[in-house]
């Protein structure tokens, strides 16, 4: 009996870890997919462009989201909006909660005509 409760124990253990990491990586993922449309689009150097607003807020929300993922970062700011081209890139900035500054760059994985992939560096 004891060996079997301890298999059960190691197992059930093993299948909870399992679980948390599998939860936390699809949580703490810094690639977002944004459609393109007139409420999220504005024109930057003759380009469409995912609004600086947009970029911002999504990256803030996706900084931090869990307590043990990356830490709380306020005013999040970045200079333009993000170019819908695959390969453009911004550098974002915003504040960690001790007042340090923190530079967030910011690039496009992929764009299409109605939507654009885009990642950040945390």
């Amino acid at each position: 009996m004891p060996r079997r409760f301890l298999i059960g124990v190691v197992g059930g253990a093993t299948a909870v870890t399992a679980l948390f990491g599998v939860g936390t990586h699809a949580l703490a993922g810094t690639e977002s997919t944004t459609r393109l449309d007139a409420y999220s689009t504005v024109s930057v150097g003759g380009h469409r462009a995912l609004a600086a607003a947009i970029v911002e807020g999504r990256t803030r929300s996706k900084y931090h989201p869990l307590p043990w993922v990356g830490a709380p970062v306020d005013e999040v700011a970045c200079p333009t909006g993000l170019k819908a081209v695959a390969g453009a890139s911004v550098t974002c900035t915003g504040k960690k909660h001790d007042g340090q500054n923190v530079r967030i760059p910011v690039s496009v994985v992929k764009a299409t005509s109605d939507s654009i992939t885009w990642k950040f560096e945390r």
